[in-house]
């Protein structure tokens, strides 16, 4: 072999990760700002807005597994200082979304169906907790925007649209957690909610009815805004039953 197809046969780590990233900011680019509000008068923090992109970046492939990002390149895409880009960071490095490496950057965390399925085991008890308590507490104004997500969740689903499916989920999840006034079952749930649904954003198109999910999780969301806690117990095992069911034929798939 010559020096110069030596020369091009060996892979340049520097190069990979420099196409990684420019692929990661390209999308930056493309991604408008958008933010959940759980109810209508909180103003989101910078470092908000910052977390509610990114991990909509990531959940949505965006940003897909494997892409090696940078602070400073997050920072001037998102028009966002470092100070709150970094602290969104750490909140996703918390999640298992992104993996932080000391004086080698950001890499967006890869997927894995195993740790899925033990996740979900999980899952069930703490958001059974979160929807019960959610029925039980909730204050009039959350009560009222559940039956307003649950309308939505009924129109993403007559739409198929996944994107506002996804966008709903986060903010019906962060509402759950509001209201159901368990500091200690928010943790737990902050922990798991964007693995989720990243891993369902993923395989949907293969193993999961998209409309079928949405209405599921307005079955909760109407429980939820009556005050019925039986009810959403009973829609939130019901939409276990149907993740369960969609995870375990992924994996089935991609065996």
């Amino acid at each position: 072999m010559t020096r110069a197809a030596a020369s091009r046969a060996t892979v340049d780590p520097s190069r990979k990760t420099r196409l990684k990233r420019s692929r990661a900011a390209a999308a930056l680019t493309r991604a408008p700002l958008v933010v959940a509000n759980p109810l209508p008068h909180s103003e989101p923090s910078l470092t908000d807005r910052a977390y509610a992109t990114l991990e909509e970046l990531i959940v949505t492939l965006k940003l897909p597994p494997g892409s090696a990002v940078s602070e400073a390149g997050l920072s001037q895409a998102l028009g966002i200082g470092r100070t709150p880009v970094r602290e969104a960071l750490q909140r996703l490095a918390r999640e298992r979304l992104v993996t932080i490496l000391p004086r080698r950057g950001i890499i967006v965390s890869e997927i894995n169906i195993k740790s899925q399925l033990r996740l979900l085991a999980v899952r069930r008890e703490v958001e059974r907790l979160i929807a019960k308590s959610a029925a039980r507490l909730a204050k009039p104004p959350e009560r009222a925007r559940f039956a307003e997500i649950a309308r939505e969740f009924e129109r993403s689903a007559r739409r198929n649209d996944e994107t506002t499916f996804i966008r709903l989920d986060r903010e019906f999840n962060e509402l759950c957690t509001q209201a159901a006034r368990n500091e200690f079952g928010t943790g737990a749930m902050s922990l798991m909610h964007s693995l989720s649904r990243r891993f369902w954003y993923i395989h949907y198109q293969q193993a999961a009815d998209m409309p079928v999910t949405a209405r599921l999780h307005a079955d909760i969301a109407r429980a939820i805004a009556k005050g019925d806690e039986p009810g959403a117990g009973k829609a939130l095992d019901e939409l276990l039953d149907e993740i369960e069911q969609f995870t375990r034929a992924a994996f089935e798939l991609g065996a």
